[in-house]
């Protein structure tokens, strides 16, 4: 079965599988700049889509709330009526409400009225290099998996670089198309704290049956990489085939290579 992603900007992605839609870190919030406890972030772009015209979903995946660049004011508006929303259960104590909380590796499971089930698995993420998760906090990504037998795996990185949690998704599920949050953040120190292409670089090879669908590349000052640096460089590597850039607001059908 197709799968059809549209990004909507940063983070924010409208994923349609088996007849389900799924929102990823929700950021609908014009243009503008957040202070942080510890860093000022400049948005630069805003989204393709307003919120309002995304239509129903099934469910919010919000890999982590403390950031803006992942859950701006709107998104935080649009968390109040979306029917569930998943993240990590520090996050969802945080902002209570019907958001459920989710250790790595745990699951849970949306149905339609036909009986078809998605399994979402939380899985591991790393804010930055080892060390950083007192500053950064928790973080989780996710691995959506269909019912239907003929419907590829999505894994979802959320903010993460390269480690042995991305890692062990690897071994742990077949995944046909895989999202790396993928702009090279970078603020309080001389590394980064999303995937970069070296860091994605690596998550192709190890979901070698993937095609590999950045999000995260563009919109934000605090980004050292984008889309095109992540082109040339799977090119040179002789990955390119496996690299799928979105134009944002358009629907696009991927598949596995």
């Amino acid at each position: 079965m197709p799968i059809s992603i549209t990004l909507i900007g940063g983070p924010t992605a409208l994923i349609e599988i088996d007849g389900f839609r799924l929102l990823t870190d929700p950021t609908f919030d014009a243009p503008g700049a957040y202070q942080l406890p510890h860093v000022k972030l400049e948005k630069t772009i805003g989204p393709a889509m307003k919120a309002d015209a995304i239509g129903p979903i099934d469910a919010v995946l919000l890999s982590h709330d403390q950031h803006s660049d992942n859950l701006d004011n709107s998104g935080r508006e649009y968390l109040l009526k979306a029917k569930r929303a998943l993240t990590t259960e520090a996050g969802a104590k945080r902002l209570g409400g019907h958001v459920e909380g989710l250790a790595p590796w745990a699951t849970a499971h949306l149905k339609d009225r036909d009986g078809n089930t998605l399994t979402i698995t939380a899985t591991p993420a790393r804010h930055g290099p080892a060390g950083i998760e007192p500053l950064s906090g928790d973080v989780i990504g996710f691995v959506v998996s269909s019912s239907r037998k003929d419907t590829s795996d999505v894994y979802i990185s959320g903010d993460t670089t390269w480690f042995d949690g991305v890692a062990e998704v690897a071994r742990r599920f077949r995944c046909g198309v895989v999202m790396p949050f993928a702009g090279a953040a970078q603020t309080r120190g001389p590394f980064h704290l999303t995937m970069d292409t070296n860091d994605t670089i690596e998550t192709a090879r190890a979901f070698p049956n993937a095609m590999i669908v950045p999000v995260h590349t563009e919109g934000w000052a605090h980004f050292r990489q984008n889309s095109e640096d992540l082109r040339k460089t799977f090119d040179v590597l002789g990955f390119g085939t496996r690299l799928r850039l979105l134009e944002p607001g358009v629907p696009t059908v991927v598949e596995a290579p």
